[in-house]
């Protein structure tokens, strides 16, 4: 019964909410860990969650050691599901009480250097035709601040270059208008006039950039080709795909553009979010002054 209810909640989730795949993916694994902790405890109706299994739940999360991070999504998704059932009337008291959500410590994003992010975006040979691709993903990436599964999910008719904008769908399917510079826009075209039409075959795509057979990319197509050119720019620090995304950001507010817009080219619902780059600027100002000043 409780599963039956954990997958009603994700379905509302999805459908009601528009949660990507993935978020609905990592809540079904907290809600499946909750699930079984009820089951071991003989509690199989939503009726007889009380607020004893709620301080339990909390407590073996502390108990085992996980990540701050982990920890809140598996309370923020045990907590979300229990005022679901509340909504909809299957309890008719919330056992929540003091089961307080888990703050997730602040971790500041880690960006490239501009003398990194150089080296990356000049080590795809243009020459050949994957490598073209390749280094049109890198710039645009850079040049728009898309999310992985944005860049990924771009359709040939979501570019446009002679307005120099792009239109992506992000979190909770919402669209946004992404401006492009000309850097980025001069490889996209230069990839759709040489090497589109090879990759797509005989089969029609409406995908932007397309594997050699043919096919979208995915996600983890694109963290390996970032893989490939770290290695290759001779730069031994991990690097993932986010890091462009954060470097696209914090290489604008470093250069004084306001926090509105770029929480309007990222895509983010607060502005909160978009804040965490103005800390790393901070940090990044006192390290000069540290380094320059004379009595620092």
């Amino acid at each position: 019964m409780i599963d039956f209810h954990i997958q009603r909640f994700l379905d509302y989730l999805s459908v009601e909410r528009g949660l990507s795949a993935n978020t609905l993916a990592s809540y079904g694994r907290d809600l499946a860990q909750f699930a079984s902790f009820l089951q071991k405890r003989d509690v199989t109706q939503p009726g007889k969650i009380d607020e004893d299994c709620m301080i339990a739940f909390l407590g073996i999360l502390r108990s085992k050691d996980f990540a701050r991070t982990s920890a809140a999504r598996k309370v923020s998704a045990v907590r979300g599901f229990i005022k679901y059932l509340c909504a909809e009337r299957v309890i008719d008291k919330s056992p929540l009480g003091a089961f307080e959500p888990e703050k997730p410590a602040r971790r500041l994003p880690k960006c490239l250097d501009l003398e990194e992010l150089s080296c990356i975006l000049d080590a795809p040979d243009i020459r050949d035709d994957l490598g073209l691709r390749d280094k049109a993903m890198l710039e645009t990436m850079y040049a728009s601040g898309l999310r992985v599964s944005e860049l990924v999910g771009l359709k040939s008719d979501d570019v446009n270059l002679k307005m120099g904008f792009l239109r992506c769908v992000g979190k909770g399917n919402k669209e946004r208008i992404v401006p492009i510079g000309e850097i980025a826009g001069e490889y996209i075209a230069a990839y759709l006039d040489r090497v589109r039409g090879k990759l797509t075959k005989s089969e029609r795509s409406e995908y932007l950039f397309l594997s050699k057979l043919g096919m979208p990319m995915s996600r983890v197509m694109f963290w390996k080709i970032i893989k490939k050119y770290t290695a290759q720019a001779g730069i031994v620090k991990s690097i993932t795909p986010h890091m462009l995304r954060h470097s696209f950001a914090i290489h604008l507010v470093e250069r004084g553009a306001d926090l509105r817009s770029v929480q309007e080219m990222l895509g983010h619902a607060s502005i909160a979010t978009t804040e965490i780059y103005t800390h790393v600027t901070r940090d990044h100002l006192r390290e000069i002054y540290k380094e320059t000043h004379p009595r620092a």
